[in-house]
């Protein structure tokens, strides 16, 4: 696999070509190759989510010394979440590189915008192993950091579940409740899918790797549906 093409998409140079096919490599195609003598990504994407946290905290910190805590919070969470990651890691083309099962690489739907954007981690852990934390650091100014103003103005980074809560309280005089619908996917890449609802009413619905993500994303549905955003 040449990997040529990407790293000029991203501006990085690799000295350990395979150490960038590692942070392609999902567990699912390890599992169908065991011959190979590959190791999938999972722990690359583990240490590429601390680098990506800590770069973007400390600019957000830098930036905006008006904000509080809660706000920075939201606003880092706004940047390094699985939306945001996907979109940058389909910007560099990384879809075109990985490395699948069959069954995973038909699947073009949320599963693979998660899977995106657990590479897009692999990626900023695979450079810190290969070139250090300036390196690392680089790759995240260069191609999360630029989203900040647009997040901002779009307001994606206000807490949708607080937000809804308010405004059902305020229109409704009820407080929202959230529901699991749906769990798919393996264990260890599993999608939740969580329900808002008003009383009896499913008003919104979310996907997230994690429940909570998934209730951010049910609480941003109803806003929309609501006319309340």
């Amino acid at each position: 696999m040449d990997l040529s093409k990407f790293e000029e998409t991203a501006g990085v140079v690799f000295q350990d070509k395979a150490l960038l096919k590692q942070a392609f490599t999902h567990r699912s195609y390890i599992n169908e190759n065991r011959n190979l003598g590959l190791g999938h990504n999972e722990r690359l994407e583990f240490l590429g989510d601390a680098v990506l946290e800590l770069v973007t905290t400390d600019y957000l910190y830098k930036t905006f010394p008006e904000k509080d805590e809660g706000e920075l919070t939201s606003l880092r969470s706004a940047l390094v979440n699985a939306d945001t990651c996907s979109v940058v890691a389909q910007k560099l083309g990384a879809n075109d590189f990985l490395l699948l099962s069959r069954g995973e690489s038909k699947d073009m739907g949320r599963a693979r915008q998660y899977i995106l954007a657990n590479t897009f981690e692999a990626i900023i852990g695979a450079i810190y192993i290969d070139q250090g934390f300036d390196s690392a650091r680089d790759f995240v100014v260069a191609h999360i950091i630029p989203l900040t103003e647009m997040i901002i103005d779009q307001k994606s980074w206000i807490d949708a579940k607080s937000l809804f809560q308010e405004k059902a309280q305020e229109h409704e005089s009820l407080t929202p409740s959230y529901k699991s619908l749906k769990e798919s996917g393996p264990d260890h890449d599993k999608v939740f899918t969580v329900g808002v609802y008003i009383g009896k009413e499913l008003i919104g619905q979310g996907e997230g790797q994690s429940k909570q993500d998934a209730e951010q994303g049910a609480a941003r549905d109803a806003l929309k549906k609501k006319g309340w955003d």
